[in-house]
Formats: structure tokens, sequence, C-alpha cells
């Protein structure tokens, strides 16, 4: 268990943590379409109370896959996070005005009216899924950043003695001399230039209509309401069809571009058909990515097909955490620059030179060892929360949203 393997192995747990997201976003893809799939008022509240009882999960996995990504590569954190804050700001704050939004739309006092935040919850629905589905493209397009780590060398030394030695260099002083701050943003955007790169939108609306194809199928597994799962058959092929359009031309846009590629000695440099490459270097992954996809082809291709069959939620949701956890391997696996700077090209960051040092990758990975117990809790809650299919009796109890 070198350092290399801690490396790899914590870039394994965050993609997984990022697939799993992905998964989460049907409640997202839900709520985007609540005013079309709810016949009425009431059909609406059915299906707000139904996403209503897994938001939670989507909310900590997105905490959880931030805080993993903290801990195990922080150079990531502090260059996207609070370089790119205007991106992950909206994406924050969309998901809190989501919190927000169930839990007053019905509460006594409501002087903005329960339509007010079912549109909070529209428009979670649409730009969650969409810009982060565009802040996991940069992995692949870029980001206008540069990194200096020289800075923070040079801050300690021009100090004083005690002053560096007691903290103060690493607790920040503002930009200039003596600024720890090695990483900064090449342009005022931070982050939301990410969004004129067609490539960006173009994946970020496949993330967007993948939420909507999963929140139809967890709809009608989830709502006892003949009306509503009608509909929501219907309205399954019209979010497949662009999804599925979407997300092979980014495929092969990616697979034909440009990657990022570095050497032993850390150098950076620019390899054709670096993405092309990974597929064949890691077989293994592919296999996993095909079968994935075959997966998710099956969940939405029998639920359209067949109107008594309420399952395509399971193999689709499965297929979507088989597809996106290779994909985002390949982002970084195999000498693979998994957040390359458009700026300065040895800027771009690997899983070698942004990961945290030995001693606290291997103390975590102790720490790693309870994952499958929380896992085991949650499915078990899952199962709890999901043993009576809601219907329209659940919505006139204490406790509905």
């Amino acid at each position: 268990m070198d350092y290399s393997f801690l490396q790899h192995y914590w870039c394994f747990l965050v993609s997984l943590l990022g697939a799993l997201l992905v998964f989460l976003l049907f409640v997202q893809g839900a709520n985007s379409m609540v005013r079309s799939l709810g016949y009425n008022e009431e059909g609406r509240r059915l299906i707000i109370n139904s996403t209503g009882r897994k938001w939670e999960f989507t909310f900590t996995t997105l905490v959880t896959f931030g805080g993993a990504f903290f801990a195990s590569f922080p150079l990531f954190y502090s260059t996207s996070f609070g370089g790119a804050y205007w991106l992950w700001m909206i994406i924050l704050f969309t998901f809190v005005v989501q919190a927000v939004s169930y839990e007053f739309q019905n509460k006594l006092g409501n002087f903005l009216g329960a339509k007010t935040f079912q549109m909070c919850l529209v428009v979670n629905g649409l730009l969650g899924p969409l810009l982060l589905g565009g802040a996991v493209a940069t992995f692949f397009e870029g980001s206008n950043f540069i990194v200096m780590k020289d800075n923070l060398v040079n801050s300690q030394l021009s100090l004083p003695l005690g002053e560096a030695t007691g903290g103060r260099a690493l607790l920040g002083m503002g930009e200039g001399v003596g600024s720890p701050v090695i990483s900064t943003w090449a342009n005022a955007s931070h982050g939301l230039d990410a969004l004129l790169n067609p490539w960006v939108l173009i994946f970020g609306l496949a993330v967007m209509f993948l939420a909507r194809v999963l929140g139809i199928l967890y709809i009608i597994n989830n709502v006892n309401d003949e009306d509503i799962r009608s509909r929501a058959s219907k309205r399954l092929i019209g979010a497949a069809v662009p999804f599925l359009v979407l997300f092979v031309t980014y495929l092969v846009h990616l697979l034909l571009k440009d990657g990022y590629g570095y050497d032993d000695a850390g150098v950076i440099f620019i390899e054709p058909y670096k993405y092309l490459h990974n597929f064949m270097d890691m077989w293994y992954l592919t296999v996993v990515l095909l079968i994935g996809v075959v997966l998710v082809l099956y969940g939405i291709g029998k639920t359209v097909l067949s109107k008594t069959y309420l399952y395509g939620i399971w193999p689709a949701g499965i297929g979507v955490v088989l597809v996106v956890l290779p994909l985002l391997l390949m982002s970084a696996w195999n000498h693979t620059a998994y957040y390359p700077s458009t700026a300065d090209l040895q800027s771009s960051l690997t899983i070698v030179n942004s990961c945290s040092s030995e001693f606290t990758l291997r103390t975590m990975f102790y720490v790693s060892l309870v994952i499958p117990f929380v896992l085991a809790y949650i499915i078990y809650a899952w199962r709890a929360i999901d043993r009576k299919k809601l219907d329209k009796d659940e919505i006139n109890n204490d406790h509905a949203y």
C-alpha cells in the first residue's frame, strides 16, 4: 500500500461518490418536471412528497463529494472551489433553495405562495444537473487557472521566523508580496467562462436530460397513481432521446480530442487521442462502461415497451453509476491530468501533484473502511422509506410537504 496506490484509491472513492451523485440527481430531474407530470395541485404534491423523501440523500452526497475532494486532493479543492466560486456558489445556492422550498411551501404564514417554492424546485431541477455536468466537463475540457506553488514557500521565507512558524503564513494575508495564495483564476469570470465552451454545455445538458430520465423512472416506481405514471411514460422518450444524442455526441468528441498526459517527472504535455488511449489501455473500465450503457438502455427500453414494468429506475440507476465511474477515472488514471489548465499547461492538476500527504491518505484509508457500514444503513433506510408506495393518503398527514 504505497503512495501511488493511495492516490489511485482515493481517486476511485471520489469518482464513486461522483457517480452516486449523478444517480441521485433523479430528485432534481423529477422536480424539473413537476408541473408537467402533476395533473393538478394534488398530483404535484404527490411528486414533491415523493422526491422529498430522498432529497437529503442527494444533498448529503454532494457535500460528502466536496469533503472527500478537500481531504484527498486539496489543491483541486482550493483551485476549483476557490477559483471558480461563482459556478459553485450558484450550484450550492440552488440546492439550499431546494431545501427551503421543501420545508416552507405549505407552511402557515407562507406569504409567497406554494407555487413560488414549486418554481424554485423546478429551477434547482434544471440548473443543478446542468451546472454540475458543466463542472464535471471541465475535467476533460480544462479551466482557466494558474498554480504557483512557489508562493507558499516564498511567503514563509519572507516572514520573520516566529511568524512563519507560528502559522501566519499558512492562514493567508491577501495577495501580493508574501502571499501564500498558490492558485488563481486567470480571468474575472471565476468559473462562469466554462459555460461559453459549447462542449461543456453539451455535457451539462446531457446530465440534465439524464436526471429527467432518472426522475421519470423513479416517479413511475415510487408513486402509486395511474394518471401520473401514464404521463411519465409518455414523457420518458422525450427525455431519453435528447440525452442519448447529447451523450453519444460528447463521447465521440472525447475519443477524438487531444488530452493532457504527464510523465514520471511530472511534466504535463498534450497527447493526441489521449482519452481514446485511456479507453484502450484501461479496457476493464471500458467493459464496465459498456455494461452500464446496456443497463441504462434496458431500464429505459423496457419501461417504454411495457406499461406494467415499474422497476426501470434500478437497472438504469445502476447503469448510470457504472457509466459515470469509468468516465471519471478515465480523466485521472493512466497518467492523465484530471483538471487541465487552459491558461498554463504546467499548472494542470494530476492525482500526483494535487494530493494530500501519504500520512493523510493512509490515515483516511483506514477511516474509509467504515463506508460499507454507512452504505448498508442507507440501503436499510431507503427500503424502510419505500416500504409503502406513495399515494394520495400520504399527502394528507401533518408530515407531508
